[in-house]
């Protein structure tokens, strides 16, 4: 015999239609968003597009060198939340990734997507209105590169995607002297090399102890396709080119003796840096034996030293 539902029943009955979201119900948030935008390498994009155009040898009014800046931040983000919208399948599968707003189903795709295109396009229209033609041409030109050649071309085609694709994340420091001047000069392309070098072993010590990571997803990076020792190889040769580079706007006399010292002990410690990572006790596979600490410390210092070495120029140039 059934008996009637009582009221409460009825009424817990009727309110499950409409289940109340919890913590199985993914809900995007503003930190989703925010994420959305890699904030991280934004700040460095950031850091590098300031100095460029604060040792630019024109000023810029106050008003349009923040409009400048904000225009470089948003166009990074903008390229980040694009590349997010594209790697959503290989994010998924990589631990260090997996609960990126995309493959955790916070934010849809086609939502990532429009909103990167958006900022994008305002980012570089801004830039042209406010600022001048040449640095909006540069800032379209960066988006443009780390999208379609970095992430939709070379990334999952070819080892060498950090060695071309770096060319995307040098760029900032070039649209910082290009909005305060409107040209170039040697200056620029010197800052746009040190960043260019620096990204390799910047991101191959990175990959040195995720490439677990990448390998499940089938992207080949260096210790994938090529072996974890020579990409330790690969590092060391890529720190001293780097190192070197580094100390060719004080031995051309940009800058001044505070740049030198600073950019000659900075190299310094990331060529030890880099040195440990070769000779950190590996396998005959040349997978390390203690757990890649080397790989790690050396990739937490790359970018202490990138900002520390910018710094240096900025300091320099107010200064000396």
């Amino acid at each position: 015999m059934t008996h009637p539902a009582t009221g409460a029943e009825r009424a817990a009955d009727s309110l499950s239609a409409f289940p109340l979201p919890g913590p199985d119900l993914a809900v995007s948030t503003v930190a989703d968003w925010v994420t959305l935008l890699k904030p991280r390498v934004i700040l460095l994009v950031l850091f590098t597009g300031v100095v460029g155009l604060l040792v630019a040898p024109a000023t810029l009014h106050p008003v349009l060198a923040f409009t400048a800046m904000l225009c470089i931040a948003v166009g990074a983000g903008a390229a980040g939340a694009i590349n997010m919208w594209y790697d959503r399948d290989i994010d998924a599968v990589m631990r260090r990734t997996a609960r990126r707003p995309i493959p955790a189903g916070r934010i849809e795709p086609g939502e990532a997507l429009g909103f990167g295109v958006t900022l994008a396009a305002a980012s570089v229209i801004l830039m042209g209105l406010a600022v001048n033609l040449a640095a909006a041409a540069g800032l379209a030109f960066s988006i443009g590169f780390y999208v379609l050649v970095y992430t939709m071309w070379l990334k999952r085609r070819t080892p060498q995607n950090i060695v071309i694709g770096g060319a995307a994340g040098a760029f900032p420091p070039a649209i910082g002297w290009l909005a305060a001047t409107g040209g170039l000069d040697v200056m620029p392309l010197l800052l746009f090399a040190i960043v260019f070098f620096w990204t390799p072993p910047h991101f191959w010590a990175l990959s040195l102890w995720a490439h677990g990571d990448y390998a499940r997803a089938g992207v080949p990076m260096l210790p994938v396709v090529a072996g974890a020792r020579e990409t330790r190889r690969q590092i060391l040769l890529y720190t001293v080119l780097l190192v070197l580079l580094s100390l060719a706007p004080w031995a051309l006399g940009l800058s001044g003796w505070i740049y030198g010292v600073t950019a000659l002990l900075l190299g310094a410690r990331f060529l030890e840096r880099a040195w440990r990572v070769l000779r950190d006790r590996q396998d005959a596979r040349g997978v390390s034996l203690s757990g890649d600490a080397p790989a790690r410390a050396a990739f937490r210092f790359s970018i202490l030293y990138l900002f520390a070495l910018f710094g240096a120029l900025a300091v320099d140039h107010f200064l000396v």
